[in-house]
C-alpha cells in the first residue's frame, strides 16, 4: 500500500515538533539527573553543627557547578606546577653558581686615564669628540662592569655615583696638579666618611723624579682611606701588594690616537731608518744625539726635527708629521728626558717603529737597581734596542742596512704583537688586583 507523499510529509513534520516540544520540556522543566559516579554530596548546615536534625537521614545536595573533567583539571594543573617548580628550582640553582659580577666606577680627572680606558682597558667612550665636555663609557673585564667618566664637566657632587667602588685617576706631575688632585681625594674621603664609597683605588701619573710623598698619607697602610695605588715611572713604593707600577703610555693629552695594526704596517717598505721630532734641551744627551746624527752623515736617512722649547700641545700638521715619521721609520730614537720613560716608547710601538732606548738612570728618588729603568716594559720583554751612549749608534744603524726586508717585516710583527700584548696583560692585571682588593670576601 503507497502512502501518499503530503501525508508522509506531514508525518515527518509532526515527529519533528513533537520531538522538539519533547527536548523544550526536558531542558526547562524536567529535573537534573545526576550520574551517580560524579554526584558530589554536600551536608546541610545545620548537620555540619550539630549531626542529623530529628534523626534524620542528611539529605543529598547536588553540586550546582559540577564539572565532569574536574578530576582530569585538578591532575593537569598539579603536573603544570610541579613543572614550574622545577625550572624555577633550576633558574636558582642556575643563579647561584652563575659568578659574582661587581661594580666600579672610574673617574678620569687626568690624561692618562683615556690611555687606561681607551688603550689598555679598550673601552667605548660617547661622544666620540676627543673636546666634548663630557664623555662616559661602560665595559666589562672579568667580573667587573666598570663605568668611566672624564671631562671638563665631571665636577666633584656632580658624578652620577651608583656604586661604592671608585677608581680615580690624578695628576701628580707638578704641584699646580698635585694641589687639584688634592681636592679631588678630599671630596673621596668624604663619600668614605659617609659610607656612600666603600673601596677606592688611585692611577697616579706620578712625579718625574719618582717624589710622591704627598699622597702618601691618603694611602690605607698609613691610616688613609686609598686601599691601591698604581704609580707611573720606576717609584721605590712598588711592592705589587698594594702599590704597582703603572705605564706611562701615549699622550693622550696631545691627543695622540689609539692606533690598530693592519697589514699594510706590517709589511710596507719603509723608507727611513730612524726618526727623532722632539726638544732638545742645553747640554742634555739629546745634543749629543743631533750631534753624531750629523757628524756620521746619519741625518739624511733619518726624519729629525728639532726645537729648543717643549711645547705641551700639538697642531694638527705637528702630530700629523710626527705619526708620519713614525710610520716611515724602520727606528725611533728615545733620548732621555727628566725621565727614561717617555711618551715615544708607546707611541713608537704603537706603530711597530722600534725604541731605540737610551738606558741610563736619571737624576731623582726613582727606584735604582740592575732592573732599572724602566722595570715595568723590562719585566714584560720589551723588544727595544737599549744603549748607553748615543756614540753606539752608527754602529747600530749601519746593521740596519744590512738586513733584508724579510727579517724588518718579522721584527716588526714581533714589535705589534708585543705591544698588544703587553697591553692586555696590564688589563688582565689592573682587573685581578681590584678584584682581589675590593671584593676578597665576595
Amino acid at each position: 500500500m503507497k502512502i501518499p507523499k503530503r501525508k508522509l510529509f506531514l508525518l515527518i513534520f509532526f515527529a519533528y515538533v513533537a520531538f522538539s516540544l519533547y527536548a523544550a520540556y526536558n531542558v526547562f522543566f524536567s529535573a537534573k539527573v545526576i550520574s551517580r559516579v560524579h554526584r558530589v554530596v554536600k551536608k546541610d548546615p545545620a548537620a555540619a553543627q550539630g549531626g542529623v536534625r530529628d534523626g534524620g537521614v542528611a539529605p543529598f545536595v547536588e553540586d550546582k557547578e559540577w564539572n565532569p573533567w574536574e578530576d582530569e583539571q585538578v591532575d593537569y594543573k598539579s603536573a603544570l606546577y610541579k613543572k614550574r617548580e622545577g625550572f624555577r628550582q633550576h633558574m636558582e640553582r642556575i643563579d647561584k653558581n652563575r659568578p659574582k659580577r661587581h661594580k666600579v666606577q672610574i673617574w678620569g680627572k687626568a690624561a692618562i686615564g683615556l690611555y687606561l680606558w681607551e688603550h689598555i682597558l679598550e673601552g667605548p667612550l660617547n661622544p666620540t669628540d676627543k673636546v666634548a665636555q663630557w664623555r662616559e663609557g661602560e665595559l666589562q673585564s672579568g667580573k667587573i662592569d666598570f663605568s668611566f667618566y672624564t671631562g671638563p664637566a665631571v665636577v666633584q657632587g656632580h658624578v652620577p655615583l651608583d656604586m661604592n667602588n671608585l677608581v680615580l685617576v690624578l695628576n701628580g706631575r707638578e704641584q699646580q696638579k698635585i694641589s687639584y688632585s688634592t681636592r679631588w681625594l678630599e671630596h673621596v674621603h668624604t663619600l668614605v666618611q659617609a659610607h656612600t664609597v666603600s673601596h677606592v683605588a688611585v692611577v697616579l701619573l706620578g712625579n718625574e723624579h719618582c717624589t710622591n710623598d704627598w699622597i702618601s698619607p691618603y694611602l690605607k697602610r698609613n691610616g688613609g682611606f686609598v686601599d691601591l695605588l698604581f704609580v707611573v715611572y720606576d717609584s721605590p713604593w712598588v711592592n705589587d701588594v698594594d702599590v704597582f707600577q703603572w705605564p706611562l703610555g701615549v699622550a693622550t693629552y696631545r691627543q695622540f690616537p689609539m692606533i690598530r695594526p693592519n697589514a699594510q704596517m706590517v709589511t710596507s717598505s719603509r723608507p727611513y731608518l730612524c726618526n727623532f721630532l722632539g726638544t732638545v734641551y742645553k747640554n742634555s744627551s739629546r745634543e749629543t744625539l743631533m750631534r753624531v746624527l750629523k757628524q756620521a752623515g746619519l741625518d739624511k736617512e733619518c726624519i729629525t726635527t728639532a726645537r729648543e722649547k717643549w711645547l705641551p700641545q700639538e697642531t694638527a700638521d705637528s702630530l700629523r708629521r710626527y705619526q708620519t715619521a713614525l710610520a716611515q721609520s724602520e727606528l725611533t730614537l728615545c733620548p732621555v728626558g727628566v725621565n727614561t720613560e717617555c711618551y715615544r716608547l708607546y707611541e713608537a710601538c704603537a706603530y711597530g717603529s722600534v725604541p731605540v732606548v737610551e738606558d741610563v738612570q736619571t737624576p731623582g728618588a726613582c727606584a735604582a737597581g740592575p732592573s732599572t729603568p724602566l722595570r715595568l716594559l723590562k719585566a714584560a720583554g720589551a723588544p727595544f734596542i737599549f744603549l748607553s751612549d748615543w756614540k753606539e749608534l752608527p754602529a747600530i744603524l749601519e746593521r740596519e742596512r744590512g738586513m733584508s726586508q724579510e727579517q724588518r717585516i718579522d721584527r716588526r710583527r714581533r714589535l705589534l704583537e708585543w705591544y698588544t700584548g703587553f697591553r692586555q696583560q696590564m688589563k688582565e692585571r689592573f682587573t685581578e688586583v681590584i678584584e682581589e682588593t675590593f671584593f676578597k670576601s665576595g
